[in-house]
């Protein structure tokens, strides 16, 4: 199963959505978002192409409660605090905005960890276990949103960047 994966939007709705389909156009089933959406109104390209969603609050998220009820308006949206695991298919999954917060005894406990906050695309192994960040979603520091696409069986992990001229700052 191919599952997207995502931090960081900070409410740019043309980045979010862009991504969103450059996903789903790979037939990503679920996007998981480690994080820092900021405003329920950033949920909406989730509902548009009607994608599963799982994510977590960042620092960022002023209105976890208003999050939580924008949610809840889409299929398959669930919004917890971090860090949140959960299960799909045989792998175990930790989706958590910054990573310090969890031991390593947790993060040796999953077979995939989802982060976020650096705001830089990254991806390391822990022993047999998988830590991705996949980048800003929304590129107001680097100036291109970034993204992942996680194929859950093989583990690979294949990054995506909006590098168009309409991106950079």
């Amino acid at each position: 199963m191919l599952v997207g994966l995502m931090a960081d939007t900070h409410d740019r709705l043309p980045a979010i959505a862009e991504l969103v389909k450059r996903m789903t156009d790979r037939g990503v089933g679920m996007i998981l978002h480690a994080g820092d959406f900021c405003s329920p109104f950033a949920l909406k390209p989730y509902q548009d192409v009607h994608v599963a969603l799982a994510g977590v609050f960042g620092h960022n998220d002023g209105d976890p409660e208003g999050l939580k009820a924008f949610a809840q308006q889409g299929m398959g949206h669930e919004l917890f605090e971090s860090p949140h695991s959960l299960t799909i298919g045989e792998a175990k999954i930790l989706i958590v905005h910054d990573i310090a917060d969890v031991s390593a005894r947790s993060i040796k406990g999953h077979h995939v960890v989802v982060h976020g906050l650096e705001h830089q695309q990254s991806m390391k192994t822990r022993g047999d276990t998988l830590i991705i960040n996949p980048g800003e979603a929304c590129g107001w520091i680097n100036g291109s949103p970034t993204a992942a696409v996680l194929d859950l069986e093989s583990k690979h992990v294949e990054f995506i960047k909006l590098d168009e001229p309409r991106w950079q700052f």
